[in-house]
């Protein structure tokens, strides 16, 4: 059986035990793969309306597309952290700025977002200024970790799919209650572990997703919200949407099978990096991890106490 433990890095595990790699390396690493990947994002994932980097969430208000769900996701978060229009928002892991050009256009929200690579910020602010918003819409290059801004300056603190990047979630949690202001909430959708131990197979396709996200681990549910707790946070909510991420891990799936070919052959032509690759190999892989019942999609909200 092989495990995974809090806060540290398995990424590349079968090649070397990376537990002690420093943080700059695991930040160029996801940088890289956000870099390099940007085109395929944009090709098999998302268009130039949702801008989405993330699962979609689908419900029984109506059939979606996958563009649809994709946009959907910002409405499920907004409403479940209670943002309110107007509110100074942190966009913590902005990527190309999908999430923080929805709140500046749907709602009028400030937002600042912030992505520790440069080019998706420039990626970001030309999106926002082609939908109109570059004046409520910010991005700037930043760790969330490790931010450049003055205590309690935001009301909410919102993370898509960006703390899994963190090597100790407890770490980008303190700098959320930091920055937040009193009564201001952090809002935290992510994929979680539901158990540590794997077979082969399973470690397999574990690490498979964690080398081709740049992801160094998983917390579990228990984990992160006692972690919350203990940063101080009030107001705990754990919302489990599983069932309505699902159908967005299926397409991901068929699309990643319908690309095979092309991706054995541009990989044997040399037109693909190995970042490139890992990702792709990801919409196969990740699949498994929620068919097999390794892994959870939760939203997590909570409040600084005023």
């Amino acid at each position: 059986m092989y495990t995974i433990e809090p806060n540290r890095d398995y990424r590349d595990f079968t090649q070397a035990d990376h537990s002690d790699k420093p943080g700059q390396a695991i930040k160029a690493d996801a940088t890289r793969h956000y870099d390099e990947c940007y085109r395929d994002y944009l090709f098999a994932w998302c268009n130039s309306d949702n801008l989405a980097l993330h699962y979609g969430y689908w419900d029984q208000a109506g059939p979606y597309r996958q563009h649809q769900a994709l946009l959907n996701k910002n409405r499920v978060l907004y409403d479940k952290a209670c943002v309110v229009p107007g509110e100074n928002v942190l966009d913590a892991g902005c990527g190309i700025g999908g999430s923080s050009i929805w709140m500046a256009k749907q709602h009028g929200n400030r937002v600042t977002g912030i992505t520790i690579s440069a080019k998706q910020a420039d990626y970001a602010r030309q999106h926002a200024s082609r939908h109109g918003v570059g004046e409520l819409a910010h991005f700037e290059v930043a760790d969330f970790c490790q931010t450049p801004f003055a205590d309690a300056a935001f009301d909410v603190v919102w993370a898509l799919e960006s703390s899994c990047h963190a090597l100790n979630k407890g770490d980008f949690l303190r700098e959320a209650w930091r920055v937040l202001k009193p009564g201001g909430r952090v809002v935290v959708c992510d994929g979680f572990l539901l158990q540590r131990q794997f077979n082969a197979r399973q470690w397999q396709a574990v690490l498979t997703c964690l080398n081709g996200w740049a992801v160094p681990n998983l917390c579990a549910r228990d984990e992160f919200s006692q972690l919350l707790q203990q940063q101080g946070f009030a107001e705990i909510n754990c919302h489990d949407i599983t069932a309505q991420t699902l159908p967005s891990a299926y397409y991901m799936y068929k699309v990643a099978k319908r690309l095979q070919p092309l991706q054995k052959i541009s990989q044997w032509l040399g037109l693909r990096t190995p970042a490139q690759t890992a990702n792709y190999l990801v919409g196969l892989a990740q699949h498994r991890l929620f068919s097999e019942n390794l892994t959870e999609y939760l939203i997590f909200t909570a409040q600084k106490p005023l």
